[in-house]
């Protein structure tokens, strides 16, 4: 719910209104450089809480003893988080130098569409199904690879300290990639434009699920690779799958969510609202719960997910090959709306 009612839908709908695209271009890889700091230190916090419930005394329960301290710092967080807010409604949308007075006023009329009427909206537009299509495709397909990836993580790390150690790193590792790629994503929106900058993260998400998927599926062709690290075909399929998670989600924090927010912009008022209503209503959804789907039924047909992985793998590339496509359409799209709008 926190990524996708607050992060999707109220701040890219704060910056949508008051951005232009030439403005986004510039500050939307930007914006996320402040929540992967604090991914980075959010990641460690996880961690030292874990080793601190290592060293209890008997009579202490350890997981309710590191709830207190998690849930400690998500109300600290929240409360600067609502000064922020506060502070900006306040001294910076009512500044005329800042907010654009008539643009701010006409982004206040409120569009509501039920589910049919989103879906009537998505057949009518082809921009904004394709932009559809890439929400779906990305949710699909990181949910896939997640599940899969989680199920051997736990089968290498069964013990609940070991694993929660293990996505503390996960966090600050994926933090510190982000802050990287958000620092290079606007040199890629500089240099190649908005359709190269989309089709980064699928690409990412291709080439890693076809080692990911190899390590599983054929883990006799990575021994040579095995011996040379030292190390089991089990523990590097957790260690890849970990990179792959890492750079596509540092990918789409700093590109594949700029480009969505991005695409939005060119519209009118009345196609912006309704399109990202429609989105919200039916991509949205559709992508994170289509790939659970898609799982569940394999699992109840085939009997578990490891008989299912082979064909994970096949469903992931279509995916990933239906993603480049929406993203070139929309790119031509995105160009042609773009120079109207400047002209």
């Amino acid at each position: 719910m926190w990524g996708s009612v607050v992060v999707s839908i109220l701040f890219w709908g704060l910056a949508n209104q008051i951005c232009t695209v030439k403005e986004a271009k510039k500050y939307y890889p930007l914006f996320g450089l402040g929540a992967n700091v604090a991914l980075i230190f959010s990641g460690q916090y996880v961690k030292i809480v874990s080793e601190l419930r290592d060293n209890l005394p008997a009579d202490v329960d350890p997981w309710g003893f590191s709830l207190k301290l998690l849930m400690g710092g998500i109300i600290a967080s929240g409360a600067v988080l609502v000064s922020c807010y506060t502070y900006i409604q306040r001294s910076v949308m009512t500044d005329p130098n800042c907010v654009d007075p008539n643009k701010e006023k006409a982004s206040k009329v409120k569009t509501k569409l039920t589910m049919k009427e989103s879906a009537q909206f998505l057949m009518n537009s082809t921009y904004i199904r394709d932009l559809a299509l890439l929400v779906i495709c990305y949710g699909m397909s990181i949910n896939i690879v997640e599940v899969t990836w989680k199920a051997k993580l736990k089968a290498q790390f069964p013990d609940p300290n070991s694993y929660s150690a293990f996505m503390g790193n996960f966090s600050s590792a994926t933090g510190t990639v982000t802050l990287v790629m958000m620092l290079l994503g606007r040199k890629i929106f500089e240099k190649f434009g908005w359709g190269v900058a989309a089709s980064v993260t699928p690409v990412i998400l291709g080439i890693t699920g076809i080692i990911f998927f190899s390590l599983i599926l054929i883990p006799g062709m990575w021994t040579p690779v095995t011996a040379l690290l030292g190390t089991t075909p089990l523990m590097l399929a957790v260690l890849v799958g970990a990179v792959q998670n890492i750079m596509s989600k540092s990918s789409k924090y700093s590109l594949f969510d700029p480009c969505k927010e991005m695409a939005y912009i060119p519209l009118d008022a009345e196609s912006r609202t309704k399109g990202k209503a429609a989105v919200d209503v039916i991509g949205n959804p559709l992508g994170k719960s289509g790939g659970s789907f898609i799982q569940q039924g394999l699992i109840f047909s085939l009997g578990s997910l490891a008989v299912s992985t082979p064909y994970l793998g096949a469903i992931l590339g279509v995916i990933v090959l239906v993603w480049l496509y929406a993203a070139r359409s929309l790119d031509k799209q995105f160009q042609v709306l773009n120079k109207e709008q400047a002209a």
